[in-house]
């Protein structure tokens, strides 16, 4: 008789083998190059991850980036700062089109070069080296130029906070010609030139005459600038009034310290702030930003900020999708899980890990659509009770307290099938480095698992959210598939569209590519 094991069924024959291996040595599921793109510019910060360092991801971007064409590039670009709030890689692209495909450039740095720091980021890119060049180069220049011969005096303000490059050397490098006397003044004030301390600005104006006598009103500059005076409780609370909303948000313990709270009506004033919702939009918020905001909060910090977080929490998950029929989320709660989201900055690295937003974006789908189950994975599946009634905050800790063994996103899929289960959408928010359940040939085991859940599902839909750049998935892309990378809010706009039908074949790239330049 034939090896019943080896012939034992003729299930998973027709899919598609393995033609990739993960960090693991798992078999996997390689992206063409410009899904690898997208993921890499939408989920990479240019930071060492749990399986790749820093300069492994620069040398990947830059190698795709070789590998597609200019347009693509220019698409990303403005994908990933529009839709996925990032930073690092939108200016790193833009700085690849100086070299290549200096077409789109214009359209490029005016959609992603939206502030000081974007073109400082931008500079230091360009000067670095990294994309080939050292120096600007002339249509750098002049949009460099540009920036700021039409920022607002807060624009060069906020601008001149940070350094490598500092604001003041961006000025050196590219000697803008203001038209405008007071630009001229603060140019050279900048620069720590003589100046006509008349011909300044105003808020700068301010500024100088506040240093010399620090009484009465706060001048509207950024508060890193103010923090190194002898500020009273009063002056703090200035800070706190005029500051940005992402300010406000990082700043609420240091705010607490000084004694802002304890002034009348000044909680429920940053309560109010916190919980505007043009503000939140404004400030692009990342939704995992808010839970850390809230996680960070003291316990000194009056309640009603910590109500009004988690309320920004719920404004910034406006995206989140209602959607018709079962749907079932799995996030990843495995050990690789636990490293930052952002990756390893040093003292800068963030608290939020990507278990962290695996935790919230299915405590947010469970919250949109209260009939969701929640299969929670490693090495196996983990069994945990979730109220969805509870608020996302909650739900998204009880999530994120679990976990760390090895990875298996067949796991929740096998569950599914040994319950035989019905459902119309299936959500997983991984790295997507499964080993555990590492097969010998053909196609993974999340594929094999997925066309025997499909065959009492046929019309159900998959969704593998990636929050790390590692190139891979455990679940080919095809018409029932989707691979979608990123932790902005906008994810959740991709699955709804989606799961309603609403993508074409391309899925998440063509998305990209329907960006117009």
């Amino acid at each position: 008789m034939a090896n019943q094991q080896l012939f034992q069924s003729i299930r998973g024959i027709l899919l598609p083998a393995a033609d990739a291996r993960n960090h693991e040595g798992a078999p996997a599921y390689g992206f063409g190059p410009k899904h690898r793109l997208a993921q890499y510019a939408a989920t990479g910060c240019l930071n060492g991850t749990y399986y790749a360092s820093a300069g492994v991801q620069l040398d990947t971007l830059l190698e795709l980036c070789r590998e597609v064409d200019p347009r693509f590039i220019a698409q990303t670009a403005i994908y990933c700062r529009e839709q996925g709030y990032m930073k690092d890689t939108p200016a790193l692209l833009a700085a690849v089109l100086t070299t290549r495909g200096q077409e789109y450039l214009p359209a490029v740095f005016e959609r992603v070069v939206r502030n000081g720091k974007m073109l400082r980021n931008f500079v230091q890119i360009l000067r670095s080296g990294a994309v080939g060049r050292k120096s600007l180069g002339s249509r750098p220049k002049r949009w460099v130029q540009g920036w700021l011969n039409q920022a607002s005096e807060k624009d060069l303000l906020n601008a001149a906070v940070g350094n490598m490059p500092s604001l003041a050397d961006v000025v050196k490098m590219v000697h803008p010609k203001p038209a405008e006397s007071w630009r001229e003044a603060f140019f050279a004030w900048l620069m720590g030139k003589p100046y006509d301390e008349a011909a300044l600005p105003s808020i700068t104006r301010a500024f100088e005459a506040w240093k010399r006598d620090p009484t009465g009103t706060v001048p509207e500059v950024p508060f890193q600038m103010l923090t190194a005076l002898n500020l009273d409780s009063a002056q703090w609370a200035a800070i706190a009034r005029q500051g940005g909303w992402q300010m406000v948000r990082m700043n609420l313990n240091t705010f607490q310290r000084h004694g802002v709270f304890e002034i009348d009506g000044m909680a429920e004033a940053v309560a109010a702030k916190l919980r505007d919702a043009q503000a939140i939009a404004k400030a692009k918020v990342f939704p995992y930003q808010l839970l850390a905001a809230s996680q960070a909060a003291g316990k000194a910090v009056p309640q009603e900020i910590r109500e009004a977080l988690q309320d920004a929490l719920e404004i910034a998950l406006a995206n989140v999708p209602a959607i018709d029929g079962r749907v079932v989320v799995c996030p990843d709660v495995s050990g690789s899980m636990r490293s930052p989201v952002t990756g390893q900055r040093g003292s800068a690295t963030t608290a939020v890990r990507c278990i962290d937003v695996a935790a919230l974006v299915s405590a947010a789908l469970l919250r949109k659509n209260r009939d969701t189950r929640v299969l929670p994975f490693e090495n196996g599946v983990v069994n945990v009770e979730l109220n969805p009634r509870d608020s996302v905050v909650t739900n998204a800790q009880k999530l994120a307290a679990i976990g760390g063994g090895g990875t298996n996103c067949s796991a929740p899929l096998a569950r599914l099938n040994k319950d035989k289960a019905k459902a119309d959408l299936v959500v997983f928010v991984s790295d997507n480095e499964s080993w555990v359940d590492a097969t010998r040939r053909g196609a993974t085991a999340t594929l094999k698992e997925w066309e025997v859940f499909r065959k009492r599902n046929p019309k159900a839909k998959l969704v593998c959210v990636d929050v790390q750049p590692y190139g891979t998935t455990q679940a080919a892309e095809r018409e029932d598939i989707l691979n979608v990378g990123g932790f902005s809010d906008d994810v959740f706009r991709i699955i709804a569209a989606f799961a309603a039908g609403q993508l074409g074949p391309d899925h998440w790239v063509g998305a990209i590519e329907a960006i117009e330049l």
